[in-house]
């Protein structure tokens, strides 16, 4: 049956309209941006099936564009409009941060770095680049690829810290396993790059590690110590 064969109070676009868009369930988000369905399958029939082929919204965000092209109904156009929505959301989390310093606001710091990066299928290493006052400067993806003490050069952290002026930096990167427990290599970078940017008074306050369901502040965890604490 077609979305429009519906009731009306039972439509997403209806229901979120009447009922506010936290009323509906992740399949109906998603067909009010798939917008149309295929023969035999609704909008949100094609939503269903996409979460069932890729486990979640974020599975479905963070799919590689062969992959989600290569589900019946959708197309390389439906692949660039969600990877802009998803953008959009991110950097509306990252102006939220922009006017305030990050140590505020520890949790939404975790919630845009994990967002960043969550998604990706392949290790990246990226910093945020905070002023004197530890607000954000800018966010920026370094490295990728496997994340170990050869791959990240503590030299081109230190260039992007002095070309930005920037005071302090938390540094992140993701487990593509989805398990986000730093692993001792982690601990060496991490003391490795502390060691680095102290040589030109940049300070260094957290390395977050980021799973699929959670992430991890080194600080939190005792792994190194910075010299702010995050703590609130």
């Amino acid at each position: 049956m077609a979305i429009t064969d519906w009731p009306a109070q039972e439509r997403p676009r209806e229901k979120l309209l009447h009922r506010g868009a936290v009323s509906l369930s992740d399949a109906e988000l998603l067909a009010i941006f798939l917008r149309t369905g295929i023969s035999g399958s609704s909008a949100v029939d094609m939503a269903r099936e996409l979460l069932r082929e890729f486990g979640s919204l974020a599975g479905v965000a963070g799919a590689a564009q062969k992959d989600l092209c290569g589900v019946k109904g959708i197309g390389t156009a439906k692949y660039v409009q969600l990877q802009a929505a998803l953008q959009i959301s991110l950097r509306i989390q990252g102006e939220a941060l922009v006017h305030s310093s990050v140590l505020d606001s520890p949790l939404e710091v975790k919630h845009y770095l994990g967002n960043q990066l969550r998604y990706y299928s392949q290790e990246v290493f990226a910093a945020l680049l905070l002023d004197n006052r530890h607000r954000v400067i800018c966010f920026k993806e370094l490295f990728y690829g496997t994340i170990n003490s050869a791959s990240v050069h503590p030299r081109e952290v230190v260039k992007l810290a002095l070309k930005h002026n920037a005071a302090a930096l938390i540094i992140c990167h993701n487990h593509p396993s989805g398990v986000a427990e730093p692993s001792d290599a982690d601990v060496d970078i991490t003391r490795h790059l502390q060691q680095a940017l102290s040589l030109v008074d940049v300070q260094l306050l957290d390395h977050m590690v980021i799973g699929d369901s959670e992430v991890i502040s080194m600080a939190e965890r005792g792994l190194f110590y910075p010299s702010v604490n995050l703590d609130k």
